[in-house]
């Protein structure tokens, strides 16, 4: 257990001298009260006191200066490590004492750590920061050029347990290093494990520490110590940021996306303008509630009786859009809130993202006042199909699936729009989120969590507001939903300038890739990726297990297939003996069983089925990557239906498995690849890739959610 009361007065100490950051004796405290191991040491105040306690602790010694003015002791020539005698650790004193006054001058000394020397063990850094986006996170990587250079570290959020902790261990590229290589022993994950779940325990304990930097620890067979210790405390660093319950979120966004009555405000009958775009989407569109156009200057617009306020329209009003320049806004916003409305959606660009920060707190403040939840600004509005909803100046969308998704650019919300409607692919609802003042992916998450009209949730997103919030709460839906998330901005910008090697690791981007893995969502590498992952995982049955058979009708596509699964985590099953007899009694003799199992170009029809049911029929495998070559013995679309068939075939009996295909040959294969996508198999033309990244964002979805044998 630790104990807190001894890290409480230290941190009350350190405030009332107005430090921001702990000596090197207060961190060793700090790591004892929480049972992390640190190196012998004691504090001495003369060169005598030094040779003593050095004798005492067992030569040899590290010495380090102690000064609450001196935070990087090694640039102020503050170290000196392998003293092995007496006199070597006097001069080691008066040496290290010299060199922190002449570095500055005004420096309170207090004195110098004496510490013994570890000579052996395997550097690692444990770590822990508050990231800007998530807040307190924890870090784990090698020491030394592996972590500096090539930035090898892993991330979690605090606090984590034992399962995270191995993770993030086994999550770094050189893990191999701390499995024991060439004759080395291995280093004490147990040991490595604790370390990180306590380092994760302190800064959530106490979130007033900004940084912890265990930097090295020494790993070993029987254990894990920190050497040094470096602990930065900011009571900015405790600030949590407003957050609404669950139940908060889930009844305004329910009145917001299943609402009985819409105002639009800033309505016209004038063709080309976005209020005019907005009242004849709802009402083209066949939104069945009440429509209330808001405008001063018309009775009528769209056969709709036209108010000049809000507060004219009789009876509860559940949204308002806004359709209207930002610097009327926030009157006609208060006279929203005081209508009681659920939420405002704010259309106009001119808030945060043109600098006027000003404006925009200003209607966030007037939402707060009245209750109201704000979605935008600067948006295309939202859908929400199974309420025949388009509150937006864009086309309506009347394709209903089962796949939510958001945007927070409008141009990418328009690449969104053009793909579901080419691809035909249902969707429950399309929302933009834009400055996100206030509505965020979090919002949308809680609600589609509970919408039986939603299977899938796919968001574009550039930043994320609270990626705390939001990561906590896709852990829970992604258990029973897949989340899939394109984060733009993914190529680095260079590590944050930080004080310490934790905080200068925690590059965005690798923050965000470690924590979105976390919590069980699919992470998307490109615009394209995320729509195709969006339309394909739902349509493929969850796998059973692990074990992936290639069936291909050309020897090429095989090794790129085989390549793609290697790329997708996915995992070519071993073909046992009477399995690959079973296959062999298909193919000719010139084929190659195995896996790829290749039945080569030349063959019927025949043998793509015979092979194919084989592979669903037999319990053992548990999903198929199709490769087919275009022939005139067996074209397109004949392969195209027989797979269906025998896929059809199997599902009727109960056999459900995911199935993929990769069609390789003239224009015919986009018409066979269409026709298979349409009956249940995902299948792209001129492609090896493709498909086998679906089935592999299939495949981590599913063993995220723990639903592999």
């Amino acid at each position: 257990m630790a104990d807190k009361e001894i890290v409480e007065k230290i941190l009350e100490k350190v405030a009332a001298e107005g430090r921001t950051s702990l000596t090197a004796p207060e961190g060793r405290q700090v790591c004892e009260a929480y049972g992390i191991p640190t190196p012998a040491e004691r504090l001495a105040t003369t060169a005598e006191e030094a040779v003593a306690q050095a004798e005492e602790i067992g030569l040899p010694v590290v010495l380090k200066i102690v000064s609450p003015d001196i935070l990087h002791k090694t640039e102020a020539g503050g170290v000196l490590v392998g003293l092995a005698t007496a006199d070597a650790v006097a001069d080691g004193f008066r040496t290290i004492v010299a060199n922190a006054e002449a570095y500055d001058a005004d420096a309170e000394i207090t004195g110098v750590q004496v510490q013994r020397m570890l000579s052996s063990g395997q550097e690692v850094i444990v770590g822990a920061t508050t990231d800007t986006t998530f807040g307190k996170i924890v870090a784990f990587g090698l020491g030394g050029v592996l972590v500096e250079v090539l930035k090898d570290v892993t991330f979690r959020l605090a606090p984590l347990d034992r399962d995270e902790a191995f993770s993030m261990i086994d999550g770094i590229a050189a893990a191999e290093i701390l499995r024991g290589v060439r004759g080395a022993e291995p280093v004490s994950r147990d040991a490595l494990a604790d370390v990180l779940t306590r380092v994760g325990t302190l800064v959530t304990d106490f979130p007033q520490l900004a940084e912890v930097d265990l930097n090295p620890v020494l790993a070993t067979p029987d254990g894990a110590t920190a050497v040094d210790v470096r602990i930065l405390v900011d009571p900015e660093a405790a600030r949590e940021p407003m957050r609404f319950s669950q139940e908060e979120i889930l009844a305004s966004m329910t009145r917001i996306m299943k609402p009985a009555s819409i105002a639009v405000i800033g309505a016209s009958a004038e063709a080309g303008k976005i209020g005019n775009s907005v009242m004849k989407n709802l009402v083209n569109g066949g939104f069945a509630g009440e429509i209330h156009p808001i405008n001063p200057k018309a009775a009528e617009i769209l056969d709709r009786k036209a108010y000049p306020s809000i507060s004219d329209v009789p009876g509860d009003v559940d949204v308002a859009v806004f359709a209207i320049p930002a610097k009327f806004v926030p009157a006609a916003l208060e006279e929203a809130g005081r209508k009681g409305v659920a939420g405002a959606i704010l259309i106009p660009s001119g808030f945060g993202e043109t600098g006027n920060i000003e404006l925009q707190d200003q209607v966030v403040a007037i939402a707060r006042e009245h209750g109201v939840r704000i979605l935008g600004p600067n948006i295309y509005g939202y859908y929400y199909t199974p309420e025949n909803l388009s509150a937006t100046f864009c086309t309506p969308y009347d394709v209903k699936g089962g796949v939510a998704l958001s945007s927070q650019s409008g141009g990418i919300g328009m690449a969104i729009l053009g793909f579901s409607r080419s691809a035909k692919m249902g969707v429950s609802s399309i929302v933009g989120v834009g400055n996100k003042a206030d509505i965020d992916e979090d919002d949308l998450l809680t609600f589609f969590e509970h919408d039986e009209n939603t299977d899938l949730i796919a968001m574009h997103l550039e930043d994320l507001k609270d990626g705390r919030s939001f990561a906590e709460t896709a852990k829970r839906v992604s258990v029973r939903k897949p989340v899939v998330v394109l984060k733009a901005g993914r190529t680095s910008q260079g590590a944050k300038a930080a004080s310490s090697h934790t905080g200068a690791l925690a590059g965005d981007d690798k923050v965000y890739d470690d924590i979105l893995r976390q919590s069980g969502v699919i992470r998307a590498p490109g615009l394209n990726d995320l729509l195709e992952y969006a339309r394909g995982i739902p349509l493929l049955p969850t796998p059973k297990g692990e074990n992936v058979v290639i069936i291909t009708g050309a020897g090429g596509s095989g090794v790129l297939l085989s390549d793609a699964c290697v790329d997708n985590g996915l995992n070519l099953m071993e073909i046992p003996p009477d399995l690959d007899a079973s296959f062999r009694e298909f193919i000719p003799p010139f084929g190659a069983a195995g896996n790829p199992v290749d039945i080569t170009g030349g063959e019927p029809p025949t043998t793509y089925r015979n092979t194919i049911a084989l592979g669903l029929a037999d319990e053992r495998i548990h999903a198929l990557i199709l490769g087919y070559w275009h022939t005139i013995v067996t074209p397109p679309m004949i392969f195209a239906e027989l797979v269906s068939e025998v896929v059809s075939e199997y599902r009727a009996k109960g056999i459900h498995k995911p199935v993929v295909a990769s069609l390789a040959g003239d224009v015919e294969v986009e018409q066979a690849s269409s026709f298979l996508y349409e009956h249940g198999v995902v299948a792209y033309p001129y492609t090896t890739e493709k498909p086998v990244a679906v089935l592999g964002a299939k495949y981590r979805w599913a063993r995220s959610a723990g639903l592999l044998g």
